[in-house]
């Protein structure tokens, strides 16, 4: 494949699934910094995932795809950096394009998906994303049973967090 007709695919990928993969980057990171990182990270391994793209799935799976490992991987090796960098509270204004970016009970629940394992984290995301079972089971190579099971459990407990929190005053 040639260089500008990679270029051409990779922006194009980026400009229609930014949200997309800022949701991701979101849900990993912490602070604007490990953002730009993540999501430079995540850039350059679609623009290296480019020429094995086969269409075999639908262009968004493969997004996804490329997205959580690459945020998994970045997470695992970043984590203890991470915990021991200071939060900028600013950080995820810029990842929230649209209007519920200001509702509190939007931050609650990225900071309880934030907390969790990175294919929990995947799960949830693109449940919020609206993928059914069977499409979150191909982006993830889980079994559909799985995912269900799985999903019932994390929603079992972010309602139970969401007591708990409201009781106290979100």
């Amino acid at each position: 494949m040639k260089p500008s007709s990679q270029r051409r695919i990779l922006s194009e990928w980026l400009d229609q699934h930014r949200g997309l993969i800022f949701k991701v980057v979101r849900a990993y990171t912490r602070n604007h910094q490990d953002s730009e990182d993540l999501f430079q990270e995540i850039a350059i391994q679609l623009w290296q995932s480019i020429p094995t793209y086969k269409g075999f799935c639908a262009e968004t799976t493969w997004i996804y795809r490329v997205a959580f490992f690459v945020a998994s991987k970045w997470s695992r090796r970043e984590g203890r950096r991470r915990e021991s960098a200071e939060e900028d509270p600013t950080a995820h204004r810029f990842l929230s394009p649209g209007p519920d970016s200001e509702d509190p009970r939007i931050a609650w629940l990225y900071e309880q998906i934030s907390q969790l394992r990175g294919v929990d984290r995947s799960l949830l995301l693109l449940q919020l994303e609206g993928h059914s079972y069977s499409e979150i089971g191909d982006i993830l190579g889980l079994k559909e049973s799985a995912v269900g099971a799985r999903l019932t459990r994390l929603k079992q407990g972010l309602t139970q967090n969401f007591k708990e929190t409201t009781t106290h005053g979100l």
